[in-house]
């Protein structure tokens, strides 16, 4: 049985507008409260409801940890607390420009409130166990000072870089000198190499000394704090967990990395923030490398080859999304933000909006970190959002593709928009926009509806330029919600889109003159594609289902294939079509078809008196049968070169009698 809900409205001093009845509705709550100071002389209304029975959900973001706290003191006072949700309508629907429209604003409210009723995806989580063992890399003076900062909580190795002096010998944490040269891994698990090494000696009078010089060494650690003053030791190094790099430019850095370090010891919850499907994965087959998509985006080098498919270390993957962003089989899906849910939110925030004022809304997508801060400073400071523009808040930008755009146009926005945080974020989504302009172009519409923006942009109208279609059923995979978006907002457009290089969609062009149906790239092609025909020589082709992973290019002994990146929207492309193809060759024996014709003929010109095997010989025949007459013609004929001699005649007793 569903619990019953409240919902409190603050329409924050008097400084926004609702539609209580639009909000409840959306919120499907069955009363509502509205009132103007929720966080200030009203908390009392708060607290009362709190101590209810019904669930509470209350509109307002910025003072959310104010009535969490309210309710645990509520729960210590009376043994009971209503459960308690928080939403921002405020800063993202409420605070808007003085021109804003208040029916698309109450629309936009209603949207937002619609969308956060639905069930959050729940993603599986791993334990990561940190015993404290800590290595400090760095000049002897930082690395010193760093060790005695950590050392009552960690313990601690110093691999000092340089020859400066070690005063005195310390029992808290060992020394030693050495240069890194590689380093792997995340929390609880990361491996170090050296060259150079050297053991600091504590013994003896004087200035202490070290030992004897290892070429190479490894070691192991559980957290590691690189105070070098040259560049990170792993790419987005930010997302590496137990990883801590200290920028030379900044003052109080060892502190700062002191008080986070010390807390790194004990079992850590780590989501895992992904699916790997191996099967679908179109990385390699064979030896033959194709999509390397995933391999190219990853920002902190958590994927790495196995084979056929790629494998993801869960331990250093941070969530970003990128590799199922640019995945072109679903072999890697999200757990935290799936693409469902992404499009579920879409259509539902569409929907409402659409119900209330029957006009296309425009979507922008942004961090839940510096990309709400900014929308929060815009609409305390400046503007705030455009009154039409709906906010989508993930984790990463880099998670949108082409596929979540797309899926956006079909939900029917009229214009999306991706705020990037910097200019990393900007080049980490910039492929996956130019793909989805270029579908836009070929669908003729205006490339402009999506776009990287600034955050000073939001608070720009929309022109809402160019056809918004009604919208389409959100079913699907990725590949197939972008196709029939793509089909949706074309009009009469009868031949394939041209698509940017590397794009997962697109037809393979073979060479007749070089093909010879050898059939290679067929039984390599990982997603079926690429087919042969039953009864004849045939290369036969289904365009949808090619992700454009080049195995079978590759593979190709003749380096007949090309491949054609390109979006076919017809009906042709759902099918199989023949590529090339040649008649059989019929067996001079028992007139069976084997091989392609062109091929047969091909290997007797060049034999036929060119061979001392096949001069002045009936060997050249030979070519010209299947595999069962061969094998019967060189066993049996005259001259076959296996062939015993003629067998005796069988003797019989009648051979011995008297006639």
């Amino acid at each position: 049985m569903t619990a019953s809900k409240t919902l409190l409205l603050c329409t924050c001093d008097k400084t926004q507008s609702f539609d209580p009845k639009a909000l409840q509705t959306a919120a499907a709550a069955e009363q509502v409260i509205v009132v103007d100071q929720l966080c200030g002389n009203e908390m009392k209304t708060a607290a009362e409801h709190l101590s209810g029975s019904s669930d509470v959900l209350i509109a307002c973001g910025q003072q959310a940890a104010l009535f969490a706290r309210l309710g645990e003191d509520i729960q210590a006072e009376i043994q009971h607390c209503a459960p308690l949700s928080a939403i921002d309508i405020r800063d993202r629907a409420g605070w808007s420009a003085p021109h804003a429209d208040p029916k698309r604003l109450h629309a936009k409210q209603a949207a937002l409130m619609a969308a956060a009723q639905l069930p959050a995806p729940m993603a599986p989580v791993k334990t990561i166990r940190s015993s404290g063992v800590c290595c400090i890399i760095g000049p002897t003076d930082p690395a010193i000072r760093m060790a005695e900062l950590v050392r009552d909580d960690l313990g601690v190795t110093c691999i000092v870089t340089d020859s400066g002096p070690i005063q005195l010998p310390s029992a808290g944490y060992d020394v030693a000198r050495g240069n890194l040269t590689a380093a792997s891994g995340a929390l609880g698990n990361f491996k170090l190499e050296f060259a150079g090494l050297q053991m600091l000696n504590p013994a003896g009078r004087g200035a202490p000394g070290y030992g004897e010089v290892k070429d190479t060494a490894r070691s192991e650690c559980d957290v590691f704090i690189d105070l070098r003053g040259v560049g990170p030791a792993f790419p987005s190094h930010q997302k590496r967990n137990g990883y801590f790099w200290a920028d030379p430019a900044k003052t109080g850095e060892l502190e700062r990395i002191a008080l986070t370090a010390r807390e790194r010891v004990g079992e850590f919850e780590k989501t895992v923030y992904f699916r790997l499907e191996e099967s679908l994965c179109a990385h390699s087959r064979a030896s033959k490398t194709g999509c390397t998509r995933c391999l190219d985006v990853c920002s902190t080098e958590a994927i790495f080859s196995a084979g056929d498919h790629i494998q993801i270390d869960s331990d250093i993957c941070a969530g970003c999304g990128s590799c199922a962003a640019v995945c072109p089989t679903s072999a890697v899906t999200m757990t935290e933000t799936s693409f469902e849910a992404i499009t579920r939110n879409l259509e539902v925030m569409a929907r409402v909006y659409r119900e209330h004022v029957h006009e296309a809304p425009r979507l922008v997508f942004h961090t839940l970190g510096a990309g709400a801060e900014a929308i929060a400073y815009l609409a305390r400071y400046d503007d705030g959002l455009a009154d039409d523009l709906i906010p989508l808040g993930l984790e990463h930008v880099d998670r949108i593709g082409h596929a979540e755009i797309m899926a956006a146009f079909g939900a029917g926005y009229a214009e999306v928009l991706i705020l990037a945080d910097n200019e990393i974020d900007r080049r980490a989504v910039a492929a996956e926009v130019e793909l989805a302009q270029a579908m836009l172009k070929g669908t003729r519409n205006a490339p402009s509806r999506v776009r990287v923006i600034e955050a000073i942009e939001l608070c720009a109208a929309g022109d809402n330029a160019g056809r918004v279609s009604e919208p389409v059923l959100l079913v699907g995979g990725r590949r197939d919600i972008t196709r029939v978006t793509a089909s949706a907002m074309a009009e009469n457009i009868e031949s394939p889109i041209p698509l940017p290089v590397g794009a997962p969609y697109g037809a393979i062009e073979i060479d007749s003159d070089k093909c010879t149906l050898c059939l290679a790239c067929v039984s390599l092609c990982p997603t079926g594609a690429l087919g042969d025909h039953p009864d004849r020589p045939e290369v036969q082709f289904t365009e949808n289902a090619c992700v454009q992973c080049g195995i079978c290019q590759s593979t190709c002994p003749e380096t007949a294939i090309t491949l054609k990146p390109q979006l076919d929207l017809s009906k042709d492309a759902l099918s199989a079509r023949a590529l090339h193809g040649e008649e059989p060759f019929e067996c001079i024996q028992c007139g069976k078809p084997f091989g392609v014709a062109s091929t047969i003929n091909r290997i007797v010109e060049k034999l036929e008196n060119q061979h001392w095997m096949y001069t002045k010989s009936d060997n050249v025949q030979l070519i010209k049968m299947c595999d069962d007459c061969r094998v019967k013609a060189q066993y049996h004929g005259d001259n076959a070169p296996m062939a015993g001699g003629e067998r005796p005649r069988v003797r019989t007793s009648d051979d011995y009698r008297d006639n």
